[in-house]
């Protein structure tokens, strides 16, 4: 299956700008961590021991710039040419100018003084942690997205129990690596001959941090980003009215499971810093598997997937009765474990499971929820507001690498002979008749919400990333050029279209959006579609080399923060922040219209992950994960019904099968 990401997502977005609590639970009876340094990477401990110390470049990243303003009115006009007819595209043209020699101009210097005065983030890292923790839909299908982990190729260790206590084990000795600093600084290696070596890293570990960017540039190496890295652990998302905030606490020690609704808690540090024995942990999962205990007949998760308002209501009166301390417990565990009792029947399966559940297994808030089915599926979903895909990805790989390389524990090992009766605790809530009600209504609402969604998937595989690359082609740009295609055979129109971008090789970088649909793709998707017999083989491939090197472009741009829509986005949210009546320019039809993303894609493919998805960002929309790999092409496509998911993925079909036929020299029939 494709090796997707999630993103509208996926590499959307937060960190600084948010609200941080780090408050001291003595009180409440919970043990805390004590970091000590005493201990050096023993094998048990650590995942590695980097030279080179974590975030030993963080201080030297560039700062994300701010575009120039004609550059970005220049690029929101390609971008809207496609979607306009000409009448309404020289009404734009004209909002345009007018905005970007009056109002626009004087935002757009605002926003750079401003941007000089907060040197330490980017311009876009607290307007974008805002949209986030100020939205007031639920995190469920409008945010949270899933990746779900390869199966373990050793397939006895796929069992539940191994599994997870493999997983919580490999995940806990992860949290040690990055606290204790030893984790391998995150670089994208455009030449790892030169600098992903032992002498380079000897040498640039002696370099001081303030100037260390430079010396990985000097052989091709760019750092990125780890700012958000200290929100994977201890950390959630605490809903409030209006404005969500976001919580962390390293000093707890305890993990959250999750089962049947019930939530159970245990730790799996000690009082010295220490990972717990893996075979406690295993004796203590063992013990949440085999409890007894009936289902909750009132499941607290499912109101992390309401409003956020209404769950801010609804967790105020929870603590008012008197549930501050568990929920307390619950938001700084280091993460959640959700140990579903259901088997998987097939990809599509797995997809519905960890993009939504059945709403009652879950704590949506947490920063991730590691979820593994009984038949040993593993999948993470994540909450969105605290940081991108990136982090999460650093994760999962690593995760899977150590748990099916070094396992900590093996079909067969005997669970450790403790009292685990005693070291488990299960979480009990007083519930009033208002908080009962109100979790039934969320229960009602989530199923509702997720009976209306439907996901199918693609494997193509005529062909993939080594052909395209034979014919000089960008892999990424044809798999969009055919999502263009599919939906103007479908639907006989260009949509707007959305693409995520990291931004993390800048100080705070968080997204930006690659526009796939321009003039190119829209004249070739036509000739394709519209009339194929009156194109030669060799017009039909000149329209593909044309798409694949615009679409290289605007890769590249935006990779560089060189797109226009955070540029637009920020200084939107400048005047809003000052009170100032919006230029018409956001008010006219095509900025709507460009601003609801109709096609919503992401991509990814990793060793570690096996499929990746998340739900259509508009109710008219698709959500389209996918992965060009060496010989094959795969989509995870969501839609809710206003769309024909499966019609579409054959139009996506016919229109690989279409383009690899020119690839091969042949004429369309």
């Amino acid at each position: 299956m494709a090796s997707l990401l999630p993103m509208q997502c996926v590499a959307s977005l937060r960190k600084p700008g948010s609200l941080i609590h780090l408050r001291g639970a003595a009180s409440l009876g919970i043990n805390k961590r004590n970091y000590s340094s005493k201990k050096a990477a023993a094998s048990g401990e650590y995942l590695n021991h980097s030279v080179v110390p974590s975030m030993h470049y963080q201080k030297s990243l560039p700062r994300l710039p701010i575009p120039k303003l004609e550059d970005t009115v220049r690029r929101y006009l390609a971008a809207q040419k496609p979607l306009l007819d000409d009448d309404q595209f020289r009404t734009t043209e004209k909002l345009t100018q007018d905005f970007q020699s009056g109002v626009g101009k004087q935002l757009h210097e605002e926003l750079v003084a401003q941007d000089k005065k907060n040197k330490h983030t980017s311009y876009i890292s607290g307007p974008w942690s805002d949209m986030y923790l100020s939205a007031r839909d639920s995190v469920v299908l409008n945010f949270n997205p899933f990746m779900s982990f390869n199966p373990d190729p050793k397939t006895e260790y796929n069992d539940q129990l191994v599994r997870s206590t493999n997983m919580v084990c490999s995940a806990v000795r992860f949290m040690k690596t990055l606290r204790a600093g030893i984790l391998e600084p995150e670089v994208f290696h455009l030449n790892p001959a030169k600098s992903d070596t032992d002498s380079f890293k000897r040498f640039i570990r002696w370099v001081p941090s303030s100037l260390s960017w430079y010396g990985a540039y000097m052989v091709n190496a760019y750092p990125l980003d780890m700012s958000q890295y200290f929100r994977l652990f201890n950390s959630s998302r605490i809903p409030k009215t209006g404005r969500d905030e976001l919580f962390t606490d390293e000093k707890a020690r305890h993990l959250l499971v999750m089962r049947n609704g019930n939530m159970y808690v245990f730790d799996v540090v000690d009082k010295d810093g220490n990972l717990v024995e893996p075979a406690e942990i295993q004796s203590h999962l063992k013990y949440i598997l085999s409890d007894s205990a009936p289902t909750a007949a009132f499941p607290l998760g499912v109101l992390t997937s309401e409003n956020r308002d209404v769950w801010a209501g609804l967790r105020n009166k929870l603590v008012a009765a008197g549930n501050a301390e568990d929920l307390w417990v619950v938001d700084s565990a280091l993460f959640c474990l959700s140990l579903d009792d259901e088997s998987m029947t097939d990809h599509i399966h797995i997809s519905h499971n960890m993009l939504h559940g059945d709403g009652c297994n879950r704590w949506y808030d947490k920063s991730f929820s590691i979820i593994l089915t009984k038949d040993g599926q593993a999948a993470i979903n994540f909450e969105h507001s605290w940081g991108d895909g990136v982090a999460v990805l650093r994760f999962q790989n690593e995760i899977f690498k150590d748990t099916t390389e070094k396992p900590l524990v093996h079909p067969g090992s005997a669970a450790a002979a403790v009292d685990s009766s005693s070291a488990v605790r299960r979480l009990q809530f007083n519930l009033d008749s208002e908080v009962e009600t109100g979790i039934q209504k969320a229960k009602e609402n989530f199923d509702s919400a997720v009976s209306k969604l439907t996901i199918d998937a693609l494997e193509f595989k005529k062909g993939g990333k080594q052909q395209l690359k034979k014919s000089k082609l960008s892999p990424d740009a044809i798999a969009q050029l055919a999502f263009q295609m599919g939906f103007l055979r479908q639907y006989g129109q260009t949509v707007a279209t959305y693409e995520s971008c990291s931004t993390a090789a800048f100080r705070h970088g968080r997204t930006e959006t690659i526009r796939p649909a321009s003039v190119h793709t829209q004249r070739c998707a036509h000739a394709f579609v519209c009339e194929p017999g009156q194109h030669s083989v060799e017009q039909l491939q000149g329209l593909l080399s044309e798409c694949s090197k615009y679409h290289g472009q605007l890769t590249r741009e935006a990779a560089m923060g060189q797109g226009f829509d955070r540029h637009l986005f920020a200084m939107k949210y400048l005047a809003n922040s000052q009170s100032q009546a919006l230029h018409s320019l956001y008010s006219d039809p095509a900025y709507t219209a460009i601003n609801h993303n109709i096609l919503s894609t992401s991509t990814l493919t990793s060793p570690a992950v096996n499929l990746g998805g998340f739900a259509p960002v508009v109710p008219d929309g698709f959500g389209v994960g996918y992965g060009v790999h060496d010989d094959w092409i795969g989509c995870n496509v969501s839609s809710y019904p206003d769309r024909n998911v499966h019609d579409f993925l054959q139009c996506v079909h016919k229109s690989l099968e279409d383009i690899f036929t020119v690839l091969e020299g042949k004429a369309l029939s």
